[in-house]
């Protein structure tokens, strides 16, 4: 995944909400965006899904590039495909009366064939640890047990990218635990994961954290250097004094 000179606004004169971004990920890399609230870090993951250009308003400039393919040449179903999004409330991704039925949404809407499907949705949940879930109502399931059966959902297309939007926001620490358990493990088997987290702590496995100001990269570097950088952290408002 690349992004080239990656630009957004809203509105022609409203102020930039992203500006020269230039993002590079490795297959299998596994990079953490942090920054303060409102720097731009969802508007950076949806532009990079390709929802921006394809599904939402505003006037975005430069290149996306997933896969070795232009979004703006990749058009619906294709894109789910290439990169899968999870945000930090999986109740607005969540609408199936079973585990099992949300997951194999996806892939039936797409048409692959039904031997694939179960293949594919035997992986996830087992990967997951989620198998005792498969035929519970979602609605009724726990924060963390909705972020693993919505990350689930989008694992099952099996998007050579994936975005996790502050999955873990909303959750206490035993689901906190629980999903990055499951993102570790999802990287040791190759995928390629660019997640948003503010605890800077709480993914140090990544293998490089990105530092986002005010719609800006500022810096990229490895978890433990950034986070060894006191009079950094201090001067970006990201640790207390």
């Amino acid at each position: 995944m690349a992004a080239k000179n990656l630009n957004y606004r809203y509105e022609p004169d409203s102020p930039p909400v992203l500006w020269d971004i230039n993002l590079q990920l490795q297959r299998g890399e596994f990079a953490v965006v942090s920054g303060l609230s409102g720097c731009g870090k969802s508007t950076l993951c949806l532009c990079l899904s390709g929802a921006i250009r394809h599904q939402r308003d505003g006037i975005m400039s430069g290149e996306i590039w997933l896969n070795g393919k232009n979004t703006r040449d990749i058009r619906g179903a294709e894109l789910a495909l290439e990169v899968g999004i999870v945000f930090q409330d999986p109740d607005t991704q969540l609408f199936s009366p079973t585990v099992e039925d949300e997951i194999a949404f996806a892939p039936e809407n797409l048409c692959l064939p039904p031997e694939l499907i179960q293949e594919r949705l035997d992986y996830v949940l087992d990967i997951l640890g989620i198998t005792a879930l498969r035929y519970a109502n979602p609605a009724h399931l726990s924060g963390g047990e909705k972020q693993l059966v919505a990350l689930a959902a989008v694992l099952a297309l099996d998007p050579p990218l994936l975005i996790l939007d502050e999955v873990m926001s909303q959750l206490d620490a035993a689901a906190n635990k629980a999903v990055a358990a499951a993102i570790y493990k999802l990287h040791s088997q190759g995928k390629t994961i660019l997640a948003v987290e503010h605890n800077l702590e709480a993914l140090m496995g990544a293998d490089r954290l990105l530092i986002m100001e005010r719609g800006h990269l500022i810096r990229s570097d490895k978890p433990e250097v950034i986070l060894s950088d006191r009079d950094f952290l201090l001067v970006h408002q990201l640790a207390d004094d």
